[in-house]
């Protein structure tokens, strides 16, 4: 994500420069440092919070080129932090006049743009709304980085997020300079606050993932461990199939809203999905036993680019932790009506205990048809983790295609070690966090 977000922060600020006034350092200097940093900050900040709101209405367009929706999510959340961070330096700024007359005095202070009229009453009142958007946009960060703040209330919380924006688009439109708006800056803020306004009442209007949304009903709820639960629904005429390896949106109550689970099943053609559920909070905690066959769902989808049959020539290596088996489940049952398919692999699956876990044994059987998928089962309570140093050891140098599913932390540290081990592995992951 960092290459991104440098390059739109570097064409933000190119532009920025280009409608530098000649005369920019006319007045003293702290007054005229003050006025344009003023300015690079609030264009800072409202592009990085119209780039946030664009990637919050799911363009299904940028999967592909970004590499699947868990990475979009990525950048909305990076994107949304750094236009907070932005919008904070922004008030710093204007707060320092009185240092800045401290120090300094009044001698150079640049007059602000007075018009008059109608103009000089919006002036005021984007001011007013702009602060107290800045403020509401900081209690949000902290909730949004406090990961014990139940879900549930984070949710309508950060529907108010359109009206926060097109708070910031008056802050942005009417306290612009006027000179802007004959210049590339204006054109930028033009394209910004017209996308930018348009995806705020998409949200608004639910109109986000509308496309993709099928209504179907649930026909098996089991619990083959207390905290996994598995739910197979039937959808309705309009789902598109998925590929295997993708997650959908899926909607068990109205209240909690959408949550992303990856599907499990492969794609046969009946419109059946399975999802495999663990107990990571509140709300999937007591899943198992809210839900009953018949109940009405609706999931939106498919989406994600996490797909072996991306990767390049040459051999495989498959981890999961946990879990995250739920991707290769969809992938082995692909690969069972064309073996032929399945590429050279060695698939790890890591698990707390192996007696207990209820995937083992269908592992062994999907991969029983498989001879070119060789399965590591690695049981915490009998085998050492797996780390860098085992799979170099293995694997050696060979150029080899990772994709890994499982703890974050854990994806972490491979790819750390593996990466000061010199090995030439491309470490594929799917990195998606609603918060």
């Amino acid at each position: 994500m960092t290459p991104i977000l440098v390059s739109f922060l570097s064409l933000v600020t190119a532009v920025w420069v280009l409608t530098l006034p000649p005369d920019s350092a006319a007045g003293a200097l702290p007054w005229a440092l003050r006025q344009e940093a003023l300015y690079l900050t609030g264009l800072w900040a409202f592009s990085f919070m119209s780039l946030a709101i664009l990637l919050a209405t799911r363009p299904a367009w940028l999967e592909r080129p970004l590499g699947g929706m868990d990475r979009v999510y990525r950048l909305h959340r990076w994107a949304g932090i750094l236009a907070i961070g932005a919008a904070a330096l922004h008030w710093l700024v204007e707060m320092s006049d009185d240092l800045i007359k401290a120090f300094f005095g009044r001698e150079g202070r640049l007059p602000k743009e007075h018009e008059g009229g109608f103009l000089e009453v919006m002036r005021d009142l984007a001011e007013e709304l702009g602060e107290w958007a800045i403020y509401a946009l900081l209690a949000m960060l902290v909730l949004a980085l406090w990961k014990r703040f139940p879900y549930r209330l984070w949710r309508p919380i950060h529907h108010v997020m359109p009206v926060l924006y097109a708070m910031l688009a008056i802050h942005a439109a009417f306290l612009a300079p006027l000179a802007y708006w004959t210049s590339t800056a204006g054109a930028l803020l033009a394209l910004l606050i017209g996308s930018g306004m348009f995806a705020a009442v998409r949200s608004l209007s639910g109109r986000v993932g509308r496309t993709r949304q099928v209504n179907g009903v649930i026909e098996v709820v089991r619990q083959p461990v207390p905290d996994i639960t598995e739910v197979v629904c039937r959808l309705d005429a309009g789902w598109r199939g998925h590929q295997p390896g993708q997650f959908a949106f899926a909607t068990f109550d109205r209240i909690e809203g959408a949550h992303p689970f990856t599907i499990a099943s492969a794609n046969r053609g009946d419109r059946r999905i399975s999802f495999q559920i663990k107990a990571l909070g509140d709300y999937t905690r007591g899943l198992g036993a809210r839900l009953q066959p018949g109940q009405p769902v609706r999931v939106e989808g498919p989406y994600g680019c996490f797909d072996f049959r991306r990767a390049r020539k040459g051999g495989q290596i498959w981890i999961a932790g946990g879990i995250g088996v739920t991707p290769f489940l969809a992938w082995l049952e692909s690969l069972q009506s064309s073996p032929q398919d399945a590429p050279d692999t060695d698939f790890y699956y890591c698990t707390r205990h192996r007696d207990k876990d209820p995937f083992v044994p269908r592992l062994e059987v999907l991969c029983a048809s498989l001879p070119t998928i060789r399965l590591h089962i690695r049981s915490s309570d009998r085998d050492s983790q797996l780390t860098a140093q085992a799979l170099h050891g293995r694997h050696g140098d060979a150029p080899t295609e990772i994709w890994f599913c499982g703890p974050r932390p854990f994806a972490d540290t491979l790819r750390n070690g593996l990466r000061k081990l010199g090995a030439h592995m491309r470490f594929h992951q799917e990195a998606f966090e609603l918060r």
